[in-house]
C-alpha cells in the first residue's frame, strides 16, 4: 500500500535521532537554537552553557527532537508533544 498526498500538502519534517548528528554539529544546532531570538527561558542562570546543557538533556530525555525540514532543508529543535 502506497502512501499519496495531496498537491501542495506540506512535509513537516523527519526527525533525525541527535546521536547521529556529529558532535560538532549537534553543539552548533543547540547554541544558534538557545541564542534564536524569542525564545524564552525564564529565570534560568548559569548563560549559555547552562542553556546549552539544558537542552542536551531534553534530547537525552526524549523531551525535545532534532527535526530536519525537507522543504526548507533546515534542522530546528522542538519539544516532544
Amino acid at each position: 500500500m502506497s502512501e499519496h498526498k495531496p498537491v501542495g500538502s506540506h512535509e513537516e519534517g523527519v526527525e533525525v535521532p541527535y546521536e547521529q548528528l556529529e558532535e560538532e554539529t549537534l553543539q552548533n544546532l543547540i547554541k544558534e537554537f538557545v541564542t534564536r531570538d524569542g525564545n524564552d527561558w525564564g529565570n534560568v542562570d548559569g548563560g549559555l552553557e547552562n542553556k546549552i546543557a539544558q537542552v542536551m538533556q531534553q534530547l537525552h530525555n526524549r523531551q525535545a527532537n532534532v527535526v530536519f525540514d525537507l522543504q526548507s532543508q533546515t534542522a530546528n529543535i522542538v519539544t516532544c508533544r
